[in-house]
Formats: structure tokens, C-alpha cells, sequence
């Protein structure tokens, strides 16, 4: 796939999952509201809070991860020379705007990029990737994050982490109002309300058993070819695959876990923060947000 098809996908993918969360929680807002006798009113409120969601998510969804992570920008060029320069140095060859730099305080290294556009970007590491890494491994890291920045990949991972997290939170509250939530339900229709109480009921119940797994598929389907197409861009970008393949060893390697990360902003990572303890089953592979390293570096390789 070219770059800019990779782009324009990228774009599209990022509007149709904000429009079908949209109207998925509208339609669900209505049936709920049909259900207490009060459609429009349930249909409003879906639209409003869906809406409110989907915008909130493309315009903030960056501060809300950084938030999360604790992380510190660097405002200064002198506060990390090494990191400016390397960032100012690979935006120059590439085109892109300078993103903001953010540094977070942990000794376990890796780097992430969030925003939703290359003129709105962020790139963050942590110290112990400054401190664990030479400088073309640096580079390697800082170029993979800025292809994520340059194909747009930012908004759609950032879109997708602030969205998942609603759709447990429309099981959670479909499963309350529907078995046990007050208020006037719709009456005068004999058994076929009752009935339809209870698919209500039970389809609010499978959602909030199944929302964690839905939320680890719709990551999974949009992270991991994108760690090897973004792989593949900061090799051509640097002209020096072996910085990109030595830093993903040295990362892959350090067995200290990233005490900031969480399930949620995990993907967004340039390897896996959670470490030990896993093993490397079939189903731990199956379920990883990242591809294994050994493929990542078999491809880097291959090139």
C-alpha cells in the first residue's frame, strides 16, 4: 500500500468508526428510551452523549493519554539536546511540523506518539529510553513514531482508545436500566414487552461481558500491521534499519514494566509496556496489541 492510500485510508477509517459509534448509540439511546415510554428523549440523549464523546476524543484525546502517563513536555532544547535535536534533525527529512516533545519519568524504555493530525502531534519517551539507547537507536524509535504521526495513524489509535472505553460504559448502564433501572416502562403490550425487556436485558449483559474483548479486537485489527508499515517508513527515512532493529532488542529485552501504561493506551506504544509473566503462548500472541519483535526485526532485516 503507497503512503498517501495509506493516509487517505487512515482518514476515511477514522470517520466512518466516529459515525457508526454515533448512530450505534443512537439507536440504542432510542430502543431504551421506546422501552421507558420516552423514545425521543432517549434518542436525544444517546446523540448528545455520543456526539459529545466522538468530539471530545478527536480534539483531546492526546492530553487525556498524557494526562494518564504523567509525562513532561520538554520546552527547552537544552532540557533534552539530544532527544531536540534527533526529532528536529528526521521532521526536517521527512516534512513534517515539529511535534511537542514530552519526556516521562520511568526507567523502562519506549516512546509513543498521540494527536490527531501531523500540525497537532505529539511524541513522548521515557528516560529510560534516552538513557538505555545510542543515538541511532534513538533515532530508529523517534523515526517509527514520526511515520505514526506522518500516515495519521495518531488520530485513528487515539480515537479508538477514548471510544472503546464508552462502549463499556453503554454496557455498564444498558445493563442497570434495562434489568434493574426505575422509571415508567412501556406497558399495554402483554408478554411481547416483557420479552422485549429481557433480550434488552440480555443483549446489555453479553455487551458488558463482551466489551473488553470487542475493545481488544478493534485494537488489534487497526495496531498491528501499522507497527510494521511504521517499522518500514523510519528504516527508509533513517537509511539505517540496524538503529530501528537493535533499539526493538534492547526494548524487547528490558524486562522492567512501564508503570504508567494501561490497558487502554498499551497499543499506542512502540513495543508492549507490560512485561514478564505472560509467556509466549499462542493465546498471549493471539491477543498482543504489538506484533512479536523477532517478525518486526525479520522484516527490518528482509529490507
Amino acid at each position: 500500500m503507497s503512503l498517501y492510500r495509506q493516509i487517505d485510508d487512515n482518514k476515511k477509517r477514522t470517520w466512518v468508526i466516529l459515525a457508526v459509534f454515533i448512530a450505534f448509540f443512537s439507536l440504542v439511546g432510542y430502543i431504551w428510551g421506546w422501552w421507558y415510554n420516552n423514545s425521543w428523549s432517549g434518542l436525544t440523549l444517546a446523540l448528545v452523549f455520543s456526539s459529545f464523546s466522538g468530539l471530545f476524543s478527536y480534539y483531546f484525546s492526546d492530553r487525556v493519554i498524557l494526562a494518564i502517563s504523567g509525562a513532561k513536555e520538554i520546552e527547552a532544547k537544552r532540557q533534552a539536546p539530544e532527544l531536540y535535536r534527533t526529532v528536529e534533525n528526521l521532521c526536517l527529512g521527512s516534512g513534517l511540523p515539529l511535534p511537542k516533545i514530552y519526556v516521562l519519568e520511568d526507567s523502562a524504555p519506549n516512546a509513543f506518539a498521540t494527536g490527531r493530525d501531523p500540525a497537532h502531534a505529539v511524541i513522548c519517551v521515557t528516560t529510560g529510553l534516552l538513557d538505555k539507547l545510542d543515538r541511532a537507536e534513538l533515532e530508529g524509535v523517534v523515526a517509527h513514531e514520526l511515520s505514526h504521526i506522518k500516515n495519521f495513524d495518531i488520530r485513528l489509535m487515539s480515537l479508538v482508545a477514548v471510544l472503546v472505553g464508552s462502549v463499556a460504559l453503554l454496557a455498564d448502564w444498558g445493563f442497570r436500566f434495562s434489568g434493574w433501572g426505575g422509571g415508567r416502562r412501556r406497558r399495554g403490550r402483554g408478554g411481547s414487552s416483557g420479552q422485549l425487556g429481557g433480550l434488552l436485558m440480555l443483549g446489555s449483559f453479553l455487551l458488558l461481558i463482551l466489551s473488553p474483548l470487542i475493545a481488544q479486537l478493534m485494537k488489534l485489527a487497526l495496531s498491528r500491521q501499522r507497527e510494521f508499515s511504521s517499522d518500514a517508513d523510519a528504516a527508509l527515512l533513517t537509511r539505517n534499519p540496524r538503529g530501528l532493529i537493535s533499539a526493538l532488542r534492547k526494548i524487547s529485552a528490558d524486562q522492567e514494566p512501564l508503570e504508567a501504561a494501561n490497558r487502554a493506551t498499551a497499543h499506542l506504544y512502540i513495543a508492549s509496556p507490560f512485561k514478564g509473566g505472560g509467556g509466549e503462548g499462542w493465546l498471549v500472541g493471539l491477543f498482543s496489541t504489538h506484533p512479536k519483535i523477532e517478525d518486526r526485526i525479520a522484516r527490518l532485516r528482509a529490507m
